[in-house]
């Protein structure tokens, strides 16, 4: 799938950081921004909502934890009761250590498989690049052509310290 977008290219953080929230006010619809690092502040200013990816680790943390204790449990007061030292066949303690280390296992794995799934980060998929330098230097913001005045989103662009401002037709299908 082919599209039309116009790229602003800048230099420096603080004129992207700037020239987004003026973008954002002037209600120009942007598709994305790309940085070769974090910017802070820069989801707040284009609107990006808080990720659900903390909630999804601490549902499989506790589902882990839970996992663990009912298995530990089961294993040792129910299926092969073990008179252990006089040690009690539910002793808590002693499960402390399996019960967080499955707890860890279960929340990492799922906390990443979430993140590739709701980045639709799957196998294959080709990145997307708009300017070669993108991951070394610049900030490339990307508006898409369709629906927008080009020659404003131009100007805008410029006078707000964009060092470029170029169309570009870029495939954003998979490989």
């Amino acid at each position: 799938m082919k599209k039309d977008f116009v790229l602003a290219i800048y230099d420096c953080e603080e004129k992207l950081l700037e020239a987004t929230h003026k973008a954002m006010d002037k209600k120009i619809n942007i598709y994305d921004i790309y940085t070769p690092f974090p910017v802070h502040g820069l989801d707040t200013a284009v609107g990006i909502k808080r990720s659900i990816l903390p909630y999804v680790t601490l549902v499989a943390g506790l589902t882990g934890m839970a996992l663990a204790l009912a298995l530990q449990v089961w294993i040792s007061a129910y299926d092969w009761p073990t008179n252990i030292g006089g040690k009690p066949f539910i002793s808590l303690p002693a499960f402390i250590p399996i019960t967080f280390e499955f707890t860890v296992l279960l929340g990492a794995h799922t906390t990443v498989a979430a993140f590739l799934f709701i980045n639709k980060l799957f196998p294959g998929r080709k990145p997307v690049i708009f300017d070669i330098n993108q991951t070394s230097h610049t900030f490339v913001v990307a508006i898409e052509k369709e629906g927008t005045d080009i020659e404003q989103v131009s100007r805008f662009y410029k006078e707000n310290g964009a060092i470029e401002v170029r169309e570009q037709t870029q495939d954003l299908s998979l490989v």
